[in-house]
């Protein structure tokens, strides 16, 4: 979330980056800086009657000490006023504080100053595409008729054992998912990312850590008895593995990935642009994770832009990124660069990464701080990325590279499979 020191000196900058999502923040600016003057107000008044309280306190040992009993124990009642005003005060303090913060929750990072106002996926900026858009023989099919077709993916047998959403991957399908997960780690780990292995499931404070709640609730799973949520995304219990850690200057920057599968209750609207593996309910995802110093992190944000470029250049599948304009940048985001692949049997682009700069937003919910060279504890940045999604990659190898006689293996995988062909 903004800082509201932040928030204090920047008012005009916010209301006016805020527009460019299409939210006029002005009432909610200006309420967090009246709730901030009012939390200060309580708080010097709270600090004033605890030191009263004490030099009371010495006063009466003294007192004691002299014998004079009976003007201790009138300052005695004194203090017993003061604790009880000690104590409606520290519990208007703590109201106070807790309605700056969930007013602070509601506030949505800033956009960059790159991000172009608009509404929609609609108004998002193509700013780079590789690769030749392939041209299929007569009668190729959707990667979901491919499929069934070759008996790789069963979506009816997902159906009745969980429901829409859930595929059940076959064969030689289940070891082509395997193979691009191993390959995506390998890639990550390569260019320097340390390997986790993280739990799917995390408690409410991770993810407001991460900005999933309060904006998202009604995308995830949620288990009321634990009070615990299936992980979105793998960012969300990869960037908590920081919550509440200071770290050292030197200790930046920081990248971290997994795997792991991912849960999203708000599958999409029906149609055929949702079927198959268009949009799931449970898919498996390969993040990467960073945290860096603020005057590196979009250095670091390029970079992450290089190396999954690096990743779709070696599968040979055509690409473009967008810049999303602000109504289409996601809530803790301040910049975020979409990768979509063409599917060529659907004759449609299909987003397969979204690589995102928070800059201090995260941080700041998260508590992840570093001591910078003057000694001073300073907010990190934090990014991350998809590096990438599964289920949409696979959906574009299968389309992309069918032949009318099979389906054939980009050559950077056949290691990872052990065949060339389907």
């Amino acid at each position: 979330m903004l800082q509201v020191a932040f928030i204090r000196e920047h008012r005009e900058d916010i209301i006016t980056g805020l527009a460019k999502r299409n939210i006029d923040a002005t009432q909610m600016v200006d309420d967090a800086i009246f709730f901030d003057e009012e939390r200060k107000q309580l708080q010097t008044e709270l600090d004033n009657t605890l030191a009263e309280s004490n030099t009371i306190s010495k006063e009466i040992g003294i007192l004691y000490k002299s014998g004079k009993a009976t003007d201790a124990n009138i300052l005695k009642e004194k203090i017993a006023i003061l604790k009880q005003d000690s104590k409606t005060l520290g519990d208007q303090l703590n109201a106070k504080s807790d309605e700056l913060t969930n007013l602070l929750y509601k506030i949505p990072n800033v956009p960059h100053e790159s991000v172009l106002k608009g509404n929609s996926e609609e108004d998002n900026e193509e700013i780079f595409s590789e690769g030749e858009i392939p041209k299929l023989h007569e009668g190729a099919l959707p990667h979901w008729e491919l499929a069934k077709k070759y008996d790789i993916i069963d979506f009816e047998l997902g159906n009745k054992i969980a429901g829409a959403g859930f595929p059940v991957y076959k064969g030689k399908g289940a070891r082509l998912q395997r193979a691009l997960i191993a390959y995506f780690l390998d890639k990550n780990t390569n260019a320097g990312y340390t390997e986790y292995q993280l739990p799917l499931l995390v408690n409410e404070a991770s993810c407001y850590g991460t900005g999933q709640l309060p904006d998202k609730e009604g995308q995830m799973y949620h288990d009321s008895r634990d009070d615990l949520y299936l992980i979105p995304t793998a960012e969300v219990p990869g960037t908590n593995v920081f919550r509440d850690v200071l770290l050292a200057e030197s200790d930046l920057p920081i990248g971290i990935t997994g795997y792991t599968p991912c849960f999203r209750r708000e599958a999409g609207s029906y149609g055929a642009h949702v079927r198959g593996l268009n949009r799931l309910h449970q898919f498996d995802k390969v993040e990467i994770i960073r945290v860096e110093h603020p005057e590196n992190s979009y250095n670091a944000f390029d970079g992450m832009i290089d190396h999954v470029k690096e990743i779709l250049n070696e599968l040979k599948l055509p690409y473009r990124i967008l810049r999303l304009c602000g109504g289409d940048t996601g809530f803790p985001a301040a910049l975020t660069y979409d990768f979509e692949l063409f599917s060529t049997a659907q004759d449609r682009w299909l987003e397969i990464s979204s690589v995102s700069n928070f800059e201090s937003y995260q941080a700041n919910r998260l508590r992840l701080r570093f001591k910078n060279s003057n000694g001073k504890n300073e907010l990190a940045h934090t990014l991350n990325g998809s590096s990438l999604a599964l289920p949409r990659v696979l959906a574009g190898i299968l389309e992309n590279y069918q032949t009318e006689d099979g389906i054939n293996i980009p050559e950077v995988l056949i290691p990872y499979t052990g065949f060339d062909k389907i």
